[in-house]
C-alpha cells in the first residue's frame, strides 16, 4: 500500500498527497498524522492536495476528521492547493469541511498558520498581564 509522506518544517507538518486517495490510504494517513502530531508537538498541519483531481465524499469526510483530530491534539489544519473542480465537487456533495481552513498554496498556508501563532502569542501576553497582581 502507498504511503503519504509527512514532512516536518519547523512547527508545521506538511502532508503532500501525490497519489490517488483510496479509502485505505486516507485512513492510514489519518492514523499516521495523529501519531506524528503527538510525537513532534507541532502546532500546524498543512495538507497539500494540488495533485488530487478528485476528492470523493469519503476523502472529504476523512480530511474533516483529520482536522478535528488535529485540533484536539492542539494543531490547526490548513488544506492548500484545492483545484476549482474539486471545490465544486465538494459543494455539490454537500461537504463543507468543518474545521478546515484553506489557502491557495503552501506558502499562503504557512503564512496563515504563522498569523495564528502570532495571534496566540498576543493572547498569552494579555492573559499573563491580567493574571499579575
Amino acid at each position: 500500500m502507498d504511503r503519504v509522506p509527512i514532512l516536518k518544517i519547523g512547527d508545521i507538518l506538511l502532508v503532500s498527497i501525490q497519489i490517488d486517495m483510496e479509502d485505505q490510504v486516507a485512513l492510514q494517513l489519518q492514523e499516521n498524522l495523529a501519531e506524528r502530531i503527538v510525537a513532534t508537538g507541532c502546532d500546524g498541519v498543512i495538507i497539500d492536495i494540488t495533485a488530487l483531481d478528485i476528492v470523493d465524499s469519503f476523502v472529504g469526510r476523512t480530511l474533516a476528521t483529520i482536522a478535528s483530530i488535529s485540533r484536539v491534539l492542539d494543531a490547526e489544519t490548513v488544506v492548500v492547493g484545492m483545484r476549482p473542480a474539486v471545490a465544486i465537487t465538494l459543494v455539490e456533495l454537500g461537504l463543507s469541511l468543518p474545521g478546515i481552513r484553506t489557502a491557495l498554496n503552501v506558502e499562503l498556508g504557512m503564512a496563515l498558520l504563522a498569523r495564528d501563532r502570532a495571534g496566540d502569542d498576543d493572547l498569552d501576553t494579555t492573559l499573563a498581564v491580567v493574571e499579575e497582581p
